[in-house]
């Protein structure tokens, strides 16, 4: 059966080659938003040395990897989900030999997968070339890194997972899936990191998911994060993506007895 899964990450990723013309767009917008917010913190920065003890370089550093970063974890299982639902192409899925969810993880690796090699990669060689980035040298840091990226990954799709289940119970969800896309993009520290957001803030947004998506992995590439704070890191997103397995279990098993098509 993992079989029949990772053969969905390699069509998933076939398919994403197939229309790549895209993504080599994507590839100067991510440019253009990295070398703005660059520009933007290097005003907010002008006569300090640091602030919230990070210093230009590892700003510099922080923004280019979470923006490439999100380029792996980011997808759109939300709305497949709720498109599937309200089509009423779901219920195909139910009666097949596998289990629905996990195809849609692994399809959403192969997109993953596609755009770190084909996107993420040269990008980051590209904003390398143009900016102050500081790469770590150590390469254990580029080892925890990849393997926090992809619990960034699982954390963000089961999130994504949530919001699309509620297709089953709402008629429309497009209005939950833009402010979680909101929400994901703001409280995970890609627009600013949680560390700058006043202190009752960052003490809520330390009990949600979202800063285990891309705040604490590009801290820690950016040389915030050294020593034993490594391993409460993983300890946080490991904690989070299992504290997530359980809505899904009990939403899934409920919306299964739910299901309506919209238009017959």
């Amino acid at each position: 059966m993992m079989g029949a899964y990772l053969d969905l990450i390699r069509i998933r990723f076939l398919m994403m080659l197939a229309y790549r013309v895209n993504y080599y767009s994507g590839i100067l917008i991510y440019i253009v938003n990295i070398g703005a917010q660059y520009f933007l913190w290097k005003a907010i920065y002008a006569g300090n040395n640091t602030l919230v003890g990070m210093d230009m370089g590892q700003m510099t550093t922080y923004v280019a990897v979470s923006w490439m970063a999100r380029a792996f974890y980011f997808n759109n299982l939300d709305s497949e989900i709720a498109r599937e639902i309200k089509d009423g192409s779901v219920a195909v899925q139910f009666i097949r030999p596998y289990k629905y969810l996990m195809v849609k993880i692994f399809q959403g690796m192969g997109e993953g997968i596609f755009r770190l090699l084909l996107f993420s990669t040269p990008g980051m060689v590209i904003v390398c070339l143009i900016l102050p980035v500081h790469l770590p040298k150590d390469p254990l840091i580029w080892l925890f890194f990849f393997a926090m990226l992809l619990l960034s990954y699982l954390i963000n799709s089961q999130i994504n997972i949530l919001t699309g289940l509620f297709a089953f119970f709402v008629e429309n969800n497009e209005g939950m899936m833009r402010m979680k896309r909101v929400a994901v993009d703001l409280f995970s520290g890609l627009i600013i990191p949680v560390a700058f957001f006043p202190g009752w803030a960052e003490n809520v947004i330390q009990w949600l998911p979202f800063q285990a998506i891309s705040y604490l992995p590009s801290k820690l590439f950016s040389g915030g994060t050294t020593g034993t704070a490594i391993q409460h890191v993983f300890e946080i997103q490991i904690a989070w993506f299992l504290l997530l397995i359980l809505p899904i279990y009990w939403i899934w098993r409920r919306a299964r007895h739910r299901l309506f098509v919209q238009g017959g």
